[in-house]
């Protein structure tokens, strides 16, 4: 596909309210709540780009920079920042918001690969992306470094089994 799409067309955001029952016994939310958000947001901003269904090849990286707590609301943000040919790499970003003071904390920070199948489940071809903050542009120009560190992950895995 030579078609470029500007990150814009993908960006997604998610807006949740921390709940009882998403935390644990300190209050604060559970990581895996967290992550199954970011999965979710990563997909929804991977399917706005390919126009296709999706599939998580990977989550590279997860960051956990603070905790958010009952009552306070979850800010996700998720935009593609560097594609191959059938894949797309997804930038997700958490904000803890105090609805009282109105104050943001970032919370979560993830990189995913995200796979566009077509209707038998097949890698289906992606556009290409043009990153347009500086933090987009970053992220575009380290695509390559990031792709040939999930290389050698996925062939140690490998070598395990």
């Amino acid at each position: 596909m030579e078609e470029h799409l500007t990150a814009g067309v993908s960006r997604t955001i998610q807006t949740k309210l921390v709940l009882p029952p998403d935390t644990n016994h300190m209050g604060t939310i559970f990581g895996g709540t967290v992550l199954a958000y970011i999965d979710e947001i990563a997909a929804i901003t991977a399917m706005k780009h390919s126009r296709k269904a999706v599939v998580t090849a990977s989550i590279d990286t997860v960051n956990f920079l603070s905790s958010a707590r009952v009552g306070n609301v979850l800010l996700l943000e998720g935009v593609v920042i560097s594609t191959g040919r059938t894949s797309m790499e997804v930038y997700v970003k958490a904000e803890c918001q105090n609805i009282e003071t109105g104050g943001k904390t970032l919370t979560t920070t993830a990189i995913l690969t995200m796979v566009a199948v077509d209707e038998n489940g097949k890698p289906t071809p992606v556009s290409g992306v043009i990153p347009e903050t500086e933090h987009e542009k970053h992220l575009f120009q380290n695509a390559q470094q990031r792709k040939e560190r999930r290389m050698k992950i996925n062939e140690f895995a490998k070598e395990l089994v």
